[in-house]
């Protein structure tokens, strides 16, 4: 009694080597002293230059002859290649008069210009005719007694050709009698073709051999039905576009049924109903990791851990809406509708109507769009004259996605995860359908989106391990440098205490940049952006970032370049987050950062700059904290320079000032030229910041800044001129020190908000303010609201350094990743 259906489809036969390989796979199961019976696939790719080369000829070219010396050379080296010589010309001849037969068939055609269904299913039955006779001659020379069955002899069908129907009573009276006559042989079956009762050859739809092995599988009673293609199984989302897509261990003919509609390529979906009305599990298996368990398509609802069984999309697909106020109450358009559809043998994917009844919404595959139009516009010309009803409108290039699993019923969630991983990714939804049966949930979104919502979806319901985040970094210098070490060292601790892995997508410096939507490799990222071949353009840096299309993407912009904050409403606009210590952008025009806040919350990503006031140090977050529980900000005062928090710090009797500022250069504190720190701009900026944070409309010009250097210092023309300046001004300095020393005080750099004006100078502060004890390069910030008000609210901590900075920069990405996931 047959135990078992062996399919192989054409990945697994494309070759020589692979069609040995399957010869070993079955004598392995004959060794086991397993029933079965094989069925295969055309040559993968065969199939479509059979249809190609039938177009090519019909339309008068003798360019199908190219095709037709591949196609029958292609067969002829697997017979030289794998059939010993006592049949290996016996198996040729047989080989060469169908390609003799094919190549009349075409010319026949290049001749009549008439191409019909009817003739293309016998040109395409030549692939799979081809392979089912030689792997049988292939297992007859390896010593197995093999028998090869052309279908066409026992599947019988009616005359649909192209995707005909199985008689499926008479197909099981003509099997059975062929394996009670070939009892002790394995058969090797033609997938994919049969025959009318006349015996005109028809063919079951592409991906039809899965059917045949379903039908046999079905007519014979077997154990288990056996799909054999090159992956390990029905996986949890295309492995082409989700790189992460893993196996599923098990499902249901449901799911199979609906995974496979949408899009699933490894299962063809009439296979499953033959299987299901006689409940026989379907394996799918890896030609070429036989040792993989497969995914087991069964009656049995498995019980894993995931919501979802798997996500799912179809590529390419129109949407047409007929709308209208004619629509509402009236009972039979719908049914007109989709007998014009029906009529015409146009299948409708997915179907959609609003609960107001205006509008039904339904897709169809785009070659057949105009032609539904056309369809239904001449069903409603009535109601169209009479505007009851609007012309069928028709939306291209979308895509379907659908997350599907039995698991999903009645669980409360699901949809707000589904949508929320879409719209956190800047993804529109256009239409959306939910069965009844809970297991399925279905979207329409552009199609360039797929790729994205694909990966964003399938992170969301299967990934919990980990939430990736794909990072693109410009600046790689100290802060971005230091970032990507800090990344790489904490790597695994993300992982298993926070639940994220950083993707380092993309790199770039002042010459070069880098992409790998795979992630760089972070121990040799130097020498790989080094020898890119890229050239750094920041215009085609963001390009490529849209063009990348990932979910979850955060830029970060490690620069202080004014130049490529210009960049940053296209970034968000693209649904792409940004972290910044970069002040240029949040301290340039308020009507261009009241832009990039508002064009971030639009598009439901973060623009995060909290590096941009205090390094590391929590200030703007803390701000935000207090404004958003209700508190009122009084007054805000800082020392918000690192360098010259350090220069007064350090300033006092007996050292010159014009030596404290040459020290802290030599610390790194400083800029090249340190007329940059001790201008005041740099804290003005910061100042500026803040007093947007808190709620003013304040331009830069508006902060006052007192000027401390000399005139002389100012217009130095080199750093060396205005170093020797600056060391003739130490009097001046000096002075100034001493009168605050004699009132018990010190000199500070302070920056100040109060009554919504902003102000920075030169400060002498007693023992009794926060700031008077400061050291080092310390910042320091104090908030007076009203309720810290006795006691102002101080934060203090390093302000400056690039490994404060990066680990700034690095919680901020924590934040946003805590906010996409």
């Amino acid at each position: 009694m047959l135990q078992k259906v062996l399919k192989f489809g054409g990945s697994s036969v494309a070759s020589a080597e692979r069609i040995l390989h399957v010869a070993q796979i079955i004598q392995s199961y004959i060794a086991r002293g397993e029933k079965f019976a094989v069925v295969v696939s055309a040559m993968g790719g065969s199939t479509d230059r059979l249809i190609h080369m039938s177009q090519v000829a019909a339309s008068g070219s003798m360019a199908y002859e190219d095709d037709l010396h591949a196609f029958a050379g292609r067969h002829r080296v697997v017979v030289d290649e794998l059939i010993g010589s006592t049949i290996h010309d016996r198996c040729l001849e047989e080989i060469i008069s169908g390609q003799e037969e094919l190549g009349n068939l075409l010319k026949g055609l290049y001749l009549t210009r008439d191409l019909t269904t009817r003739t293309l299913d016998y040109i395409q039955s030549f692939g799979e005719r081809n392979l089912a006779f030689i792997l049988n001659h292939v297992l007859k020379s390896m010593g197995t007694e093999a028998v090869f069955v052309d279908a066409r002899k026992l599947i019988k069908t009616n005359d649909n050709y192209g995707s005909a129907k199985v008689f499926m009573e008479e197909t099981k009276e003509n099997l059975s009698r062929h394996f009670a006559e070939t009892e002790g042989q394995v058969s090797i079956f033609t997938g994919f073709i049969a025959s009318t009762r006349s015996g005109i050859t028809t063919t079951l739809g592409r991906g039809g051999s899965d059917y045949t092995a379903s039908i046999i599988g079905a007519a014979m009673d077997v154990q288990e039905i056996e799909i054999w293609t090159d992956v390990d199984g029905v996986m949890t989302a295309d492995p082409r576009i989700v790189k992460q897509a893993f196996p599923i261990p098990a499902m249901t003919y449901e799911e199979a049924l609906e995974m496979s509609h949408f899009g699933a390529r490894v299962i063809y979906p009439p296979t499953i109903i033959p299987a299901l009305e006689k409940k026989i599990p379907i394996r799918i298996k890896n030609t070429f990791r036989p040792e993989a368990p497969g995914t087991l398509i069964s009656q049995q609802a498995p019980d894993h851990m995931y919501a979802v069984t798997g996500v799912s999309s179809i590529n390419n697909v129109a949407l047409l809406s007929l709308e209208g106020s004619g629509l509402f109450g009236a009972s039979t358009i719908a049914a007109r509708l989709f007998q014009t559809l029906a009529q015409a043998s146009i299948n409708a994917i997915l179907i959609t109507q609003g609960s107001s009844e205006h509008s039904i919404c339904f897709s169809v595959a785009p070659n057949v769009a105009e032609k539904a139009r056309e369809l239904i516009n001449e069903e409603f010309e009535l109601e169209i004259k009479a505007k009851y009803v609007h012309p069928v409108r028709v939306e291209f290039d979308l895509s379907v996605i659908a997350i599907i699993g039995e698991n999903m019923k009645s669980r409360p969630g699901i949809s707000g995860r589904f949508f929320e991983a879409l719209g956190k990714n800047g993804i529109n939804v256009i239409v959306t359908a939910q069965g009844s049966s809970e297991r399925n949930i279905s979207v329409i979104i552009h199609r360039e989106d797929e790729a994205k919502a694909l990966a964003a979806v399938h992170n969301i319901f299967f990934l919990s391990d980990y939430y990736t985040l794909n990072l693109f970094v410009v600046g790689v210098g100290l802060i971005g440098g230091t970032l990507l070490q800090q990344i790489r060292n904490q790597e695994n601790w993300l992982r298993q205490t926070q639940y994220v892995k950083f993707n380092v997508v993309g790199l770039g410096n002042s010459k070069k940049m880098l992409f790998d939507p795979a992630g760089i490799d972070l121990d040799s990222w130097k020498e790989t952006l080094t020898t890119s071949d890229l050239p750094m353009d920041m215009g085609q840096f963001v390009a490529k970032m849209k063009s990348l299309n990932l979910p979850n993407a955060v830029f970060i912009d490690n620069t202080a370049d004014t130049e490529l904050v210009k960049f940053y409403p296209e970034i968000l606009n693209s649904s792409i987050s940004i972290s910044t210590p970069n002040k240029s952008a949040s301290s340039g025009r308020y009507q261009d950062y009241q832009q990039l806040r508002a064009v971030a919350n639009k598009r439901g990503v973060k623009y995060m700059y909290e590096t941009n006031v205090g390094a590391g140090l929590p200030v703007l977050t803390t701000l935000n904290d207090l404004i958003n529980s209700g508190d009122r900000i009084q007054k805000i005062e800082g020392v918000l320079s690192g360098s010259l928090s350090f220069i007064f710090n350090t300033f006092g009797p007996g050292l010159p000032f014009s030596e404290v500022v040459e020290e802290a250069g030599r610390k790194g504190f400083t800029e090249p030229d340190p007329r940059v720190d001790l201008s005041g701009k740099d804290v003005a900026r910061k100042i500026l910041i803040l007093a947007r944070e808190a709620g003013y409309p304040m331009e830069f010009e508006e902060v006052e800044i007192e000027n401390i250097l000399p005139q002389e210092c100012i217009d130095a023309e080199t750093v060396p001129d205005f170093k020797a300046a600056l060391a003739r001004g130490n009097d001046l300095f000096e002075a100034r020190q001493n009168d605050a020393a004699k009132k018990g005080k010190r000199l500070r750099f302070v920056a100040s908000l109060e009554d919504g004006k902003a102000r920075v100078s030169l400060q002498a502060v007693d023992v009794e303010h926060p700031f008077y004890h400061l050291s080092g390069s310390d910042n320091m910030i104090v908030f007076t609201t009203d309720r810290y008000h006795e006691r102002p609210l101080v934060i203090k901590g390093p302000g400056a350094g690039a490994e404060v900075t990066a680990a700034g920069v690095f919680a901020e990405i924590l934040r946003i990743g805590y906010y996409l996931s």
